[in-house]
């Protein structure tokens, strides 16, 4: 599908494809309670239907806002959180600065240090991340000091960057934890580890948008976040 043209053959209105969307990234929901919500509005449409959406435009939601995402600062917070598929767990590797805003997170089946550093790796090269950390604040979880130590030996993290593996530190993105995890609740969790992969990337973008991490889009101008959604797939409010 052309990336300019990305509700091509889409029986429904874009207009409707993102209020569903939206709705289900950005509030505690089930497929079922969007469809709920659309049908009070007179647009009838299968659960099943807005889960193929969610499927297919969180991706894209995503990558259409990465270069709008302002830059964040050198003081670091990593954690992972645990993510349950069909019994399983799964973790899910979260970054933010010392502002709250998002660096970056990464799911994977593994907890250790090959998983640590592919995070870091992830996170070193987006183009909103324009400085090396100078500090890197983490809980004492073992993996965490030989993959900073790794990196540093092979030049892909400075020698100068300090880590903190104190806990109390990372009490901001404990708390920012509960974006994913309450809609993850709300959803009846996932049935297979690439749904879940997809839609947490919608939740990922949903909640940097919330938090104003948007140039240009203030945090708790609701009205001005989804005209900002609308602007970015070219589809009129």
């Amino acid at each position: 599908m052309p990336v300019d043209r990305p509700f091509k053959y889409r029986q429904y209105p874009p207009c409707i494809i993102l209020w569903a969307v939206r709705w289900y990234l950005r509030y505690r929901l089930s497929y079922r309670d969007v469809a709920e919500m659309l049908a009070e509005r007179g647009v009838s449409v299968d659960h099943t239907t807005i889960y193929r959406w969610v499927q297919r435009y969180s991706p894209e939601l995503d990558a259409r806002c990465r270069r709008h995402l302002r830059s964040t600062n050198d003081s670091w917070k990593l954690d992972e959180t645990y993510i349950d598929i069909k019994g399983r767990s799964y973790y899910l590797w979260r970054a933010i600065d010392s502002s709250g805003f998002m660096l970056d997170f990464l799911l994977t089946a593994r907890r250790d240090t090959q998983a640590a550093k592919r995070f870091l790796r992830k996170v070193l090269q987006r183009e909103h991340v324009e400085q090396f950390p100078r500090v890197i604040n983490t809980d004492k979880y073992v993996v965490y000091p030989r993959a900073i130590e790794e990196l540093q030996e092979s030049g892909e993290l400075s020698e100068e960057c300090e880590h903190r593996p104190v806990k109390y530190l990372n009490n901001l993105l404990e708390q920012d934890h509960r974006f994913v995890k309450l809609r993850v609740k709300a959803g009846l969790g996932f049935q297979d580890f690439w749904s879940a992969k997809r839609t947490i990337r919608g939740y990922e973008t949903m909640n940097a948008i919330r938090k104003g991490q948007i140039v240009g889009v203030e945090k708790g101008d609701i009205r001005s976040q989804n005209h900002f959604i609308c602007d970015i797939f070219g589809v009129a409010v």
